[in-house]
């Protein structure tokens, strides 16, 4: 039976029209207006192990009932235990995981629901969602507008972090999610770049803002002139597409590590940005380098 049907069958046995399911609306740049937006995206997308600390607006840092302290502070986290959406700790600290299956459409949302849920929740209780929110606040409603400053981290302990015991079972999980962590480092150079060891394989992912036509026109041009490269022995071998924005992604010599790619990727964002500011139709060379840039795109979400 179809859904018109069922609701035709409830407003005779009722005499109320029954309300139809409203789908949530689907949000192609969920992090937009968040400072940092393209570290946000790297965080729920590519980087294994991080967390960064973010600051509640007033209104949002205090539990609706009871006698619970305030939380300022809340820990941002890509994954936490058993890929909880939120978890208020024994301590009373609260951390919020972004790379948490399934979803409204709309991240912020998401992600904004399970925080706040965790503020209402006592110490000691991990959040999970029974039902995806469709309304609510979102991050850029619930957070402070500052800088996000993040932490990479080799493994996850930052989930026990102050815990002086484990148990058999958590310390097994734990050193398992250990153990399946890709290398990843954060180059201080530029922003929201994140150098890696994938197999014996180096790259770098590199989360960038810029409004995808206009950085697809920008790296044709570098590409077409042969400077689309980090230095000598490296490509640019392609692009995710995440959250609304364009990750490109570039093959490293296998012994190069994330120091030895901070100056080439500084120079490429000049480079860039020249290029971003030329206005000229695309060449015919630059054009056939633009295909193939967007035949190697991949979308994340």
């Amino acid at each position: 039976m179809g859904k018109s049907s069922r609701r035709k069958q409830e407003q005779r046995r009722t005499g109320r029209p029954r309300p139809a399911t409203v789908a949530p609306a689907f949000v192609a740049r969920p992090f937009e207006g968040l400072p940092g937006e393209a570290d946000w995206v790297a965080l729920r997308e590519v980087v294994p192990a991080a967390t960064a600390t973010v600051r509640l607006r007033p209104e949002h840092r205090r539990a609706a009932e009871g006698d619970l302290p305030a939380i300022e502070q809340v820990t941002v986290a890509t994954v936490l235990p058993l890929a909880w959406p939120a978890l208020r700790r024994a301590d009373g600290e609260v951390l919020v995981g972004l790379q948490t299956g399934g979803g409204s459409g709309d991240a912020a949302r998401d992600v904004a629901a399970a925080l706040l849920a965790a503020v209402q929740a006592e110490p000691g209780t991990p959040v999970t969602l029974a039902e995806l929110p469709t309304d609510g606040p979102r991050l850029q409603d619930v957070l402070e507008p500052e800088p996000l400053q993040v932490e990479v981290h080799d493994g996850f302990d930052f989930w026990v972090e102050g815990t002086d015991e484990l148990d058999d079972s958590t310390r097994e999980s734990l050193e398992s999610a250990n153990a399946a962590v890709i290398p990843t480092v954060r180059l201080t150079s530029v922003e929201a770049a994140y150098w890696c060891v994938i197999g014996d394989r180096a790259h770098l992912r590199w989360a960038l803002p810029h409004p995808e036509d206009a950085l697809l026109d920008a790296v044709a041009r570098l590409h077409a002139a042969g400077e689309s490269g980090l230095g000598d022995d490296t490509r640019y071998i392609g692009a995710f597409r995440a959250h609304g924005l364009l990750v490109p992604v570039w093959d490293l010599p296998p012994d190069s590590t994330a120091a030895d790619v901070e100056a080439p990727a500084a120079d490429f964002a000049k480079r860039l940005e020249q290029a971003m500011a030329v206005t000229d139709p695309l060449t015919h060379d630059e054009r056939r380098a633009r295909a193939g840039v967007v035949s190697r795109q991949l979308t994340l979400r």
